[in-house]
């Protein structure tokens, strides 16, 4: 999750960024991140997720749709990925916009 906020008691710590954007395309202005968490299962890890993720970081993200695993995307520091599923969970889909729109 992305965040942003205009609310002064964030705004004063400016640590804590809220937004609502299209989130299988991240937040490239603000990237590299140290790590991304997705609250939503993704049919596969987005590339723009892990093009925005920094060497040493981490993504934390569900991938699959009926059967879901709980995948852990490390960036090496020679910008190679390592991939590991941790456990089976049951997450909302990561929708498209479009079909966020229809309803």
């Amino acid at each position: 999750m992305f965040l942003r906020s205009t609310d002064m008691t964030v705004a004063v710590y400016s640590l804590l960024h809220i937004s609502s954007p299209y989130g299988r395309l991240g937040w490239p202005e603000y990237a590299p991140y140290d790590a991304i968490h997705v609250g939503a299962a993704a049919p596969e890890i987005p590339q723009a997720l892990i093009d925005q993720l920094k060497p040493g970081g981490r993504l934390v993200i569900p991938v699959g749709n009926i059967f879901q695993d709980l995948q852990v995307v490390d960036k090496n520091p020679d910008g190679s990925l390592s991939i590991r599923s941790e456990t089976s969970v049951r997450y909302v889909p990561l929708t498209s916009r479009d079909a966020q729109l229809r309803g």
